[in-house]
């Protein structure tokens, strides 16, 4: 009787072990139950107004890192695009073609929303907009601001912007600006302001009364230590990885990330390639620069830095910047048959920055970002079709899904909402 017991025990143990092997959630299974139940946020996408035609959009596969098809693909709920004006000279003249560039750029968001796909895409004000769309099954567009510099110096256009949807503003890009330094000043320590104008100053108290999320991501060091100290409100950096890890000046160091915590504020960790890691960066863009300039020349089209676009005609940027997506989508093509090719900068070096914020100052003050169409996209996620590659990276690093949603956009609809709140009072008190 007792060898009975122990028998049936033994095979009931069996049955159990094999329930068990059957039920359990594999890796994959959770990072794919998660992706699908937290909402995910991309804070900087770039656009281009010719993708923003009746003809030519984002209801279509672009060769774009972003569109519609290729967020539904990947599972990315939110795109921030990004109203961007590169810098120019800080007269009368500069700002009426910069304010020209911004107002197309905002023109053509809309556009998107409210006629080509508004059956698909929806605008987003607020964190309670944001859930509300994403519930319908609609995608969500939030508009970011890069570079105030097409505002000039009329403040009233602060609240324009905002009444266009604008939620984050940058005060500087590449270049310093009327209102900021910006962090490109560090290579030759040469400073317009040190830190912030007058009217940056003024800028941080108009935009703490509208409720518009201010952006630290290309301004200065100084410019960054002087709006914290002087916003009521917290505040982010858009699209920016640590600096311990990676020496760019586009990067945050240690005290500046602490900073931002001290705030209550987020950095959106970026997936730009020179922003992650140097060593495999430069090696691979240095086999990728060869690559694309083959590819260019094979094509018959004229082929440019980055640092040169600001030297280039209207009509010659306006040809690289419609050429430069078919170039990329060959040259990446050709690269994975190619046995030299050097490692490439990838998903797994993303979450390494993640990981080193986090451990520096907590889950609640980190996010997200790709700056796709701009410059960003890395192996693993070079556009919104491969979203989903993050996720499950956070879950092998064992992040669970409060902590994966927050990362996602939790923490940075928590900013917003407190940014907003702030605006309130400030009106209440005015």
């Amino acid at each position: 009787m007792k060898q009975l017991i122990y028998v049936l025990c033994f095979l009931t143990t069996i049955s159990c072990a094999e329930k068990k092997e059957k039920t359990e959630e594999t890796t994959l299974e959770k990072a794919q139950r998660i992706h699908e139940s937290v909402i995910t946020i991309d804070t900087h996408n770039d656009i281009n107004v010719k993708n923003f035609t009746d003809s030519v959009n984002y209801t279509q596969r672009l060769e774009t890192q972003v569109n519609l098809p290729k967020m539904k693909e990947g599972g990315l709920d939110v795109s921030w695009l990004i109203v961007y004006t590169g810098q120019d000279t800080l007269t009368d003249e500069g700002y009426a073609k910069a304010k020209e560039n911004a107002m197309d750029k905002f023109e053509a968001i809309h556009k998107l929303c409210e006629e080509i796909a508004p059956d698909q895409i929806e605008l987003a004000l607020t964190s309670a907009d944001v859930k509300r769309i994403v519930d319908s099954g609609k995608k969500v567009a939030m508009i970011g601001v890069e570079n105030a510099y097409p505002i000039g110096t009329d403040m009233s256009q602060f609240k324009t912007y905002y009444d266009l949807g604008a939620r984050y503003i940058s005060l500087a890009h590449n270049g310093h600006s009327q209102f900021s330094d910006s962090n490109t000043g560090e290579a030759g320590d040469e400073w317009l302001h040190n830190g912030l104008s007058d009217l940056g100053k003024n800028a941080v108290s108009e935009m703490n009364r509208l409720g518009i999320m201010i952006d630290i991501s290309h301004p200065s060091k100084e410019a960054m230590k002087q709006m914290i100290s002087l916003s009521k409100a917290p505040i982010i950096a858009s699209h920016s990885s640590a600096r311990a890890l990676c020496g760019h000046s586009r990067n945050l160091d240690d005290e500046q990330l602490k900073m931002l915590k001290e705030n209550g504020g987020v950095v959106q960790t970026v997936a730009f390639s020179s922003y992650l890691n140097t060593e495999k960066h430069t090696a691979r863009a240095a086999y990728m620069k060869s690559t694309y300039q083959k590819v260019a020349d094979s094509l018959g089209i004229d082929w440019y830095e980055r640092s040169q676009l600001s030297g280039l005609s209207e009509g010659e940027r306006k040809a690289f910047m419609e050429n430069y997506p078919k170039v990329l989508k060959i040259g990446k093509e050709l690269v994975k048959t190619s046995a030299d090719a050097p490692e490439a900068v990838n998903v797994s070096d993303f979450v390494n920055h993640i990981d080193y914020i986090v451990n520096l100052i907590g889950i609640d003050h980190v996010g997200i970002s790709s700056d796709f169409d701009g410059g960003g996209g890395i192996e693993g996620w070079d556009d919104a079709s491969e979203t989903f590659n993050v996720t499950l990276e956070l879950v092998k690093r064992g992040y669970t899904e409060d902590e994966i949603a927050k990362l996602w956009g939790g923490n940075l609809m928590r900013v917003l909402d407190e940014v907003q709140a702030t605006a309130k009072k400030i009106g209440e008190e005015g």
